[in-house]
C-alpha cells in the first residue's frame, strides 16, 4: 500500500501539469515540412515518455552484458566447487591412509599480534 503513495503523488502532479498547460503549440518534424498542433502538456509528457523508454532500453542492453557475465561467473564457481569437492574426496580417501599420509599435520595459521 505504501508503495502506491509515490505513484499517486506523481500522477496527481502530472494531472495538474496537464490541466495547467492546455494551450496549443506547433511541433515541426525536421527534415520534413510536417507540422502539427498539440497541447503543450501532451508535447512535454510524450517527450518525457520517449526519453524514459530510450533510457530504459539503454539500461536493458547494458544489463544483458552484465547478465551474461554473471552467468559465466556462476558457471566458473560451480566448476571450482566441483573441483574442490573432488580434491577433498581424494584427500580423505583410504589410499592416503594406507600410505601414512593421513597423519600429516597441517601447519597452524599465523595470527597477527593482538592490538594493545
Amino acid at each position: 500500500m505504501f508503495r502506491l503513495i509515490p505513484a499517486l503523488i506523481l500522477i496527481l502532479i502530472l494531472a495538474v501539469f496537464a490541466l495547467s498547460n492546455r494551450q496549443d503549440v506547433t511541433l515541426g518534424f525536421w527534415p520534413t515540412d510536417y507540422t502539427t498542433q498539440v497541447p503543450l502538456a501532451v508535447a512535454v509528457l510524450v517527450g518525457m515518455a520517449v526519453a524514459f523508454v530510450l533510457g530504459a532500453a539503454i539500461v536493458w542492453v547494458d544489463h544483458l552484458g552484465l547478465g551474461r557475465r554473471a552467468r559465466r561467473a556462476e558457471a566458473a564457481v560451480r566448476r571450482l566447487q566441483a573441483q574442490l569437492t573432488q580434491a577433498e574426496a581424494r584427500q580423505t580417501s583410504p589410499t592416503y591412509a594406507s600410505r601414512g599420509l593421513s597423519d600429516v599435520r597441517r601447519p597452524e595459521p599465523v595470527l597477527p599480534p593482538p592490538d594493545r
